[in-house]
């Protein structure tokens, strides 16, 4: 492989920020693995964010990368997988298989898609010191043979267009949007684009903590549940990131609620076997680590903000906001939270369908 731009590419990152910016060219934010796809002929590589190759892990793409993409070029974007639902990150991350059969099956049973946001090389041509604004008139030329895996995305010059679309697409899965500065070069493993995601917050009920690698004597984790119509206590995520003395702190306070498993809604948490992991709170990034956890009576509750569901659970870490000693406990349930309604993702990518 010999193109203008070599692989591996730290791809270019965005900064959080509470609203969308003005003066800037505004793209949806997809929910997948961002990943930048280099073409030469015959050979294709798909790169991480981290640097390592994902190429192996999909093999459809590889094939319409070869289709559809010019003959030697090097594409910024996210790889996706469109659920009945929307965005299915889920089955995106079963995908991540060592066994060659496995990658093989799933490529047919949930084939990935590539939605394609930024333009490196073209040819002989490096682009990234060019302003985005260049690159995305080269992008859209670049992208008109794409047809059923790799899309373009769409973007607009409007803020008000760009709000509109952070609340009308967070129902197929999308969770915010990004700003790019139409004179903004391309600056490998630099935040110089800015995103806007969602903010929320739900009371939940502390019922287990993990303790911290540094030690027994501090907090890891928060194990986070909500109650569900029929009265069961589910679990929806953690909560962790706290100073550390807060952690040794909060390992003392809970001590007096720390309980063994049995009548505990968790029993499932004395065995820990792989179903029970998966279902209630396991690691989506890491399927060695320790997620044994120390059982607590479900009496505390805790104010969290969150950006978005994924199903019933939130779908990044929890940030803790406060405590909430005036709520009941059992008035912690699934009704406080706000539930966007369904789009179709063919109404945010043409085409971009289960």
């Amino acid at each position: 492989m010999h193109l203008p731009v070599m692989p591996p590419v730290a791809p270019m990152l965005a900064k959080l920020v509470p609203e969308i910016p003005p003066d800037a060219s505004y793209e949806p934010k997809f929910d997948g693995f961002r990943s930048i796809c280099f073409r030469d002929g015959d050979e294709v590589e798909f790169g991480s964010r981290n640097e390592r190759p994902l190429t192996r892990y999909f093999p459809e793409l590889v094939a319409a990368a070869l289709a559809e993409l010019p003959q030697r070029c090097v594409v910024d974007g996210e790889i996706v997988v469109a659920g009945a639902g929307g965005l299915d990150f889920d089955a995106l991350q079963l995908r991540m298989h060592p066994a060659a059969s496995r990658v093989r099956m799933l490529s047919t049973k949930t084939p990935a898609a590539f939605i394609a946001f930024d333009l490196l090389a073209l040819g002989d041509d490096d682009l990234t010191a060019r302003p985005f604004a260049a690159r995305r008139a080269a992008l859209v030329e670049a992208m008109s043979g794409a047809g059923r895996s790799f899309h373009l995305t769409p973007t607009t010059t409007d803020p008000d267009v760009a709000r509109r679309w952070f609340t009308d697409f967070e129902g197929a899965g999308l969770d915010g949007i990004i700003a790019k500065p139409l004179d903004v070069r391309y600056v490998p493993d630099k935040r110089v684009m800015f995103k806007v995601k969602h903010a929320r917050t739900a009371d939940c009920v502390v019922a287990g903590y993990r303790v911290h690698k540094s030690g027994s004597d501090a907090i890891g984790s928060l194990l986070l549940g909500l109650y569900t119509d029929e009265g069961d206590l589910a679990s929806v995520g953690v909560v962790g990131a706290f100073p550390m003395a807060t952690r040794r702190t909060l390992f003392t306070e809970l001590q007096p609620l720390v309980t063994s498993f049995e009548g505990h809604p968790w029993n499932w948490g004395a065995r820990m076997d792989a179903a029970a992991v998966r279902n209630v709170g396991g690691s989506r990034w890491n399927a060695g680590k320790d997620l044994s956890f120390v059982p607590l009576r479900p009496e505390r509750v805790v104010e969290v903000r969150y950006d978005y569901m994924e199903g019933s659970r939130f779908r990044h870490l929890a940030q803790f906001n406060r405590w909430r000693p005036d709520r009941d406990p059992r008035s912690c349930t699934y009704a406080q939270l706000e539930q966007p309604p369904g789009v179709d993702l063919a109404d945010v990518i043409p085409g971009l369908s289960p």
